[in-house]
């Protein structure tokens, strides 16, 4: 089978030709429709993600598709059943084994591409908003990246809560897309002073930051005091420190936040999540925004939209 892989940290990934896998006890082999691309991809190629898998590997963190065997013990999910799973990675392949009880089954009305650009993004911004930060409605939130995976989700999901949503994003057509998401005020951070600007708003209850950098020191200076700061990623590359004396001043909490780690401490937290998520997908609350789909094939086009910053929302492998 095909699979888009990893063979060395100084070279770019490829399509090779290997073994089409089986079940263990406990597994599945799931015939993969689709698979979401994520920033950490870019990581894993590099060898700087927080998981680093033995060389060679498939890339892929996320997938939808069907089960197609399933090992002994297995009860659920059955042959023939649309599943969606995040296995960190694995899913950019034809097929692939994951643990039984990391699938989850997938609403009707759900397509493979919805799916496969659900989990982590929309997943991500839930557990960070709701159980981390605690966002309510009536809070002021400032999400900056708001036009990209996890960005998007967070405005989109920001708005449903119920809170004020102060979208940054780089350019016009990025920041009509976050307002079409539910962005109620929009910083273009190509020429907006995102400090001047959020304090002119109030200041902000609630940081969503997955830039780093500059943007994440403005942002902090524009926080009401208790306000929650959530690091979500470092997409500049720039891993920010924090000055202490002023989170002490303004009593300010700066809360980590890395949604795999729930997997391996606290899973119930991201189940139960994904349980709601799915409700409020089916209740036609959620529109996920995939900018880009395309073919297993052109898989590295897919990791140069996401590294240049081109893509909007999710691009999608399929199969």
């Amino acid at each position: 089978m095909r699979a888009f892989q990893v063979t060395a940290h100084d070279t770019p990934p490829s399509l090779q030709d290997i073994p089409r896998p089986a079940p263990g006890p406990g597994e599945v082999l799931l015939d993969i429709a689709a698979c979401g691309l994520n920033f950490g991809d870019l990581l894993m190629v590099k060898g700087t993600y927080q998981e680093r898998p033995d060389l060679p590997f498939t890339l892929g963190m996320e997938v939808a598709g069907t089960v197609a065997e399933v090992g002994e013990g297995v009860t659920s999910p059955s042959v023939g059943q649309r599943v969606a799973v995040f296995g960190g990675h694995g899913g950019l392949a034809e097929c692939g084994v994951y643990k039984a009880a990391l699938c989850v089954p997938l609403p009707e009305a759900m397509s493979f591409e919805h799916a496969a650009a659900f989990q982590v993004a929309y997943s991500t911004s839930h557990v960070a908003l709701d159980y981390r930060a605690q966002l309510k409605p009536g809070d002021t939130l400032l999400v900056t990246g708001a036009a990209g995976g996890v960005g998007l989700t967070a405005v989109e999901l920001g708005k449903l809560i119920g809170a004020t949503v102060i979208a940054a994003a780089r350019g016009p057509e990025k920041l009509e897309i976050c307002k079409k998401a539910g962005a109620d005020h929009l910083i273009d951070t190509d020429k907006d002073d995102l400090r001047e600007v959020v304090k002119s708003l109030g200041g902000a209850d609630v940081v969503y930051d997955a830039v780093g950098g500059d943007l994440f020191k403005a942002a902090l200076r524009a926080c009401k005091p208790e306000a929650r700061v959530l690091t979500i990623g470092f997409a500049s590359g720039d891993v920010p420190q924090i000055a202490a004396n002023h989170i002490l001043v303004k009593n300010i909490n700066v809360i980590g936040f890395y949604w795999g780690g729930y997997l391996t401490f606290k899973p119930e937290v991201l189940t139960d999540s994904l349980k709601t998520l799915a409700g409020w997908y089916t209740e036609g609350k959620l529109h996920p925004h995939i900018s880009h789909t395309l073919p297993l094939e052109q898989a590295g086009e897919g990791l140069e939209l996401l590294r240049s910053r081109r893509s909007t929302g999710k691009v999608v492998i399929t199969t």
